[in-house]
């Protein structure tokens, strides 16, 4: 039950720093990208503040075993850059341009988005299900990680 509740506690202060910070807005984010038009650069603190924290937590969650709550934390993956990485977040990024949204601004974004967040965010799902089901054919048939 503990468990529960900190997810929804930490989903909530996820979802409300993502609104907060402008994340959910599109025009905010596709401004952000445009880098040879007219770019804005504020997004930039909402990065720097997302990894500062994370660099405290890594560190410290590095010489855990288990989470607070009890659970064992997944070992440390192997940094492997490999195809499928890369043309994971090639996709990824141009979603993002196309869109302005990534995976949690879009389900923030339910919230207001009316049937046009719905629709992003089914698009989104049958997305990452071709993505994971071409992934393992690719694999299958021998493809070069």
């Amino acid at each position: 039950m503990m468990r529960l509740v900190f997810a929804c506690l930490a989903g909530g202060l996820f979802g409300a720093g993502l609104m907060l910070s402008g994340m959910t807005d599109t025009r905010k984010v596709q401004g952000w990208l445009d880098i040879f038009g007219a770019w804005d650069p504020t997004l930039a603190f909402v990065l720097g503040g997302a990894i500062l924290p994370m660099l405290v937590a890594w560190r410290v969650a590095a010489r855990r075993t288990n989470a607070i709550l009890g659970t064992p934390l997944p070992p440390k993956p192997t940094p492997l850059l490999d195809s499928r990485l890369l043309a994971g977040s090639a996709l990824f990024g141009f979603g993002w341009a196309l869109a302005g949204l990534c995976p949690g601004p879009a389900l923030a974004s339910l919230s207001y988005g009316g049937v046009q967040g719905l629709v992003f965010l089914g698009a989104m799902i049958v997305g990452m299900l071709g993505w994971r089901g071409l992934s393992a054919a690719l694999v299958r048939r021998g493809a070069p990680a």
